[in-house]
């Protein structure tokens, strides 16, 4: 199949402002995302960003840059505008991979475009991966995802789901990685958000309140966490060393 990656990237980071162009090993971060994407099989890599200092170094190294509007509330809305400038079919597929995931393995970019294509009735895919201690479970930065008998999602969580009241289940954590058919990323930047959307402050919860179905690979191998402090950098460059 045919698919198109595209990777949000802002300067702007609470925690992390800069966070895209960090040094990793010699590369900004957005990058070595980069990188990883183009090993995916992905018929074109694009990073979409409001930032010209973004844009030079994504350009000095090679890559394609879609310039977008600085005041887009999330990163689905900026790929919404960067697939309507690159003119993209509504049937072509767009997997969104996070700028700050340096790690995140080529072969579940694939993996996740993939299952979209193969289930026709999901709006979007997405990964996750089982958890497998008390406290990654318990924090709240670790979004947790509950699926139904045919791996889709019932819903996502920053608390622990399902609770364990009476017997141990599966607990898996949610990884931030996307795919959308171009129709549906057009219709998804238009609806309003959820009231759990807002609560949770997660964005995807927007898909399942509209009745959106939303298909989730289950990765057998940890999905490596993104940079989101200086703190999670010096671990990514240990990794890579």
């Amino acid at each position: 199949m045919s698919f198109t990656v595209i990777i949000p990237a802002r300067y702007a980071s609470t925690r992390f402002p800069g966070k895209a162009l960090a040094d990793l090993a010699g590369k900004p971060m957005v990058v070595r995302v980069c990188e990883r994407a183009r090993e995916s099989g992905a018929a074109a890599v694009h990073v979409a960003t409001d930032d010209e200092r973004i844009a030079a170094a994504v350009r000095k190294h090679g890559f394609s840059v879609v310039l977008t509007r600085a005041e887009h509330p999330s990163g689905t809305d900026r790929l919404a505008e960067a697939a309507s400038t690159l003119r993209l079919g509504d049937d072509e597929v767009i997997v969104n991979v996070q700028g700050d995931e340096p790690l995140i393995a080529p072969e579940l970019i694939r993996d996740v475009a993939q299952r979209l294509e193969a289930r026709k009735e999901a709006s979007m895919s997405t990964a996750c991966h089982a958890i497998h201690d008390e406290a990654s479970a318990a924090n709240p930065n670790v979004v947790k995802v509950v699926l139904d008998a045919k791996g889709y999602a019932l819903y996502f969580s920053r608390a622990r789901i399902p609770y364990p009241r009476e017997a141990q289940a599966p607990c898996y954590r949610h990884a931030g990685i996307y795919a959308y058919r171009v129709r549906f990323l057009k219709q998804y930047a238009a609806l309003a958000p959820a009231p759990m959307e807002q609560a949770e402050a997660l964005e995807q919860l927007r898909a399942l309140w509209h009745g959106h179905r939303i298909a989730v690979v289950v990765s057998e191998r940890d999905i490596p966490p993104g940079v989101d402090t200086p703190q999670d950098l010096e671990a990514v460059l240990r990794m890579l060393r």
